[in-house]
């Protein structure tokens, strides 16, 4: 499985991105889907999951304001961000989990969030 991620960018606090994450290869065998997030001197933490039944698990610090979903026509997962704040700039990775339990990242997408 190949993954990767775009849509980061610089975007003033109360701004809005939405971050795409194609997938290529053995699509067949990812179980579920995420986002992760690593701030400079920070280890990477969750940001959201999606399973291929669409159940979705989200950090306490982002209920309300992102959105992650996925689209099995494009092979593509998405995290759309709203209401951002200056603590979301990070560099975002999307990941993919087969039902093997073998793990799958990304090339990160920085985004910058200006107060």
């Amino acid at each position: 499985v190949q993954l990767q991620a775009s849509g980061g960018g610089l975007v003033q606090a109360g701004g809005s991105l939405r971050l795409p994450c194609a997938a290529s290869g053995s699509i067949f065998s990812i179980a579920a889907m995420g986002w992760y997030r690593q701030a400079p001197g920070k280890e990477r933490e969750l940001v959201a999951t999606i399973t291929s039944g669409s159940s979705t698990n989200y950090a306490d610090s982002v209920k309300g304001r992102f959105t992650i979903s996925r689209d099995n026509a494009k092979n593509t997962m998405y995290l759309q961000m709203n209401s951002l704040k200056p603590e979301d700039t990070a560099v975002y990775y999307c990941n993919a989990r087969s039902y093997s339990w073998v793990l799958y990242w990304g090339k990160g997408t920085q985004v910058t969030v200006s107060s």
